[in-house]
């Protein structure tokens, strides 16, 4: 919820800022809404890394019995 927060809050201050020529509010836009991928892409990271793990407990458990 946080990274869409910081997307739309990004293009909202690019869009401002290049509708005023501000070049600081554009880059504050870029810089946010770059936020937001990142954090998105850390939260796919970590999904992937829970479900990977959770696989391998899952081999791990089947090779016990």
């Amino acid at each position: 919820m946080a990274a869409t927060v910081d997307k739309v809050k990004g293009s909202v201050k690019d869009a401002v800022g290049r509708a005023t020529g501000s070049t600081r509010l554009q880059a504050e836009g870029k810089m946010d809404k770059a936020k937001g991928h990142a954090e998105d892409l850390a939260d796919r990271v970590s999904k992937g890394a829970e479900k990977v793990s959770d696989a391998a407990k899952g081999v791990k458990d089947s090779l016990k019995k």
